[in-house]
């Protein structure tokens, strides 16, 4: 390791998080929770293990209810079997030292109706139909018009995202991690292109931000705020999501989740896989200095990158997402200055182990040429 990559492995305090160095692998959907049940696996107990060197484990977005499904097979946290699965998942990361977290998710409008309970349409904060498709469990579908939520129907909602939380830590989790990116559900409600209410939830900046806010808090009086942290996406596009002025929007909201004493702000940079400076995105570092927490930056890191913003106080770690796909000793690759394995991406969603335990570490790679 050169001493420019030394800033990525000093450990870090989050809350009540304990991270050994800073490099966090971000939350991957893969679509390989049990198909009948949405329960995690053995299967999904050995990828995680695999990758417990990371400083910490953000695992795969979760959805906190039925309701909340968007993607085919992708895991739950709302029954008894979900907590046990995501059990095994939870032991096999502290059997190696790790640190791991849940995310928790509602997908709002990025659903189908073959994913809903009944056959019901997503909801949302407003009907707007969104472009682009959805992973069902017979192939990609044109996402559809959602149902506006009745106003009597948020509270049970954000009561959710509080029993969700405690499921998490019945299930072995450290903390959870409330998914507020991306253009699910919650940030539907935070940007004016997919709110359009009139309500207590729509309208001005206040408005909108309440329905994350009161979630959020929701999570935090059901486990306390040093195990609480939350993933924003202030620039992002992603899943047809917009504002038309996100700087004094994700502003506040920073300032106001700043104010509940958060374990960390986990941020994407840029666009969501893509540019870290889309054009007429606003300077990302006013949220730095308004959150007063751990700030994980996210989207577009090399590790010489990561290093450098870590030591100019930039951010306090980095989240890498598909890095940790085809390289379950990341960490280990980064700190030897070893290759990186590039995965194969007709494996990253459903299937079973091929494309997702297989992936060898460089050590044993080498092994195998030697």
């Amino acid at each position: 390791m050169t001493d420019t990559l030394d800033p990525l492995f000093q450990p870090l305090k989050a809350g009540a998080l304990n991270l050994r160095n800073r490099i966090v692998m971000a939350p991957l959907t893969r679509s390989r929770a049990d198909h009948k049940t949405l329960a995690p696996r053995q299967i999904n107990a050995d990828y995680y293990g695999q990758r417990a060197s990371a400083g910490m484990i953000i695992a795969e977005a979760t959805q906190i209810m039925p309701e909340g499904q968007g993607y085919a097979w992708t895991p739950g946290i709302y029954s008894d079997e979900q907590i046990a699965g995501w059990k095994l998942v939870t032991d096999a990361v502290h059997a190696k030292g790790g640190t791991i977290v849940l995310q928790l998710w509602h997908v709002g409008r990025i659903s189908h109706r073959d994913l809903q309970p009944g056959g019901k349409l997503p909801v949302a904060p407003s009907a707007v139909k969104p472009e682009g498709k959805a992973f069902t469990e017979t192939g990609f579908k044109d996402l559809e018009t959602p149902r506006a939520l009745e106003l009597d129907e948020i509270p049970g909602i954000v009561a959710q995202y509080g029993q969700a939380s405690k499921n998490a830590i019945a299930a072995g989790f450290d903390g959870v991690e409330v998914h507020g990116a991306n253009g699910y559900l919650l940030d539907q409600f935070l940007r004016d292109k997919t709110n359009l209410r009139t309500d207590a939830y729509g309208g001005s900046i206040p408005n909108r931000a309440r329905f994350l806010l009161e979630a959020t808090q929701a999570a935090v009086d059901a486990i306390g705020k040093e195990r609480v942290g939350i993933r924003l996406s202030p620039v992002s596009p992603a899943n047809d999501c917009a504002d038309s002025n996100p700087e004094p929007l994700f502003t506040y909201v920073t300032e106001k989740l700043s104010e509940m004493g958060l374990a960390f702000l986990h941020v994407i940079e840029g666009e969501t896989r893509g540019s870290r400076a889309p054009e007429g995105a606003f300077d990302l570092s006013v949220l730095r200095k308004a959150f007063k927490g751990v700030y994980i930056g996210n989207n577009g890191y090399d590790p010489k990158l990561a290093a450098a913003r870590v030591a100019n106080g930039e951010v306090d770690a980095v989240a890498f997402g598909r890095p940790f796909i085809a390289n379950p000793d990341l960490v280990e690759r980064i700190r030897d200055g070893a290759p990186l394995a590039q995965p194969d991406e007709a494996t990253f969603y459903g299937g079973d182990a091929k494309g997702y335990v297989d992936y060898p570490t460089y050590r044993e790679a080498d092994a195998k040429v030697a």
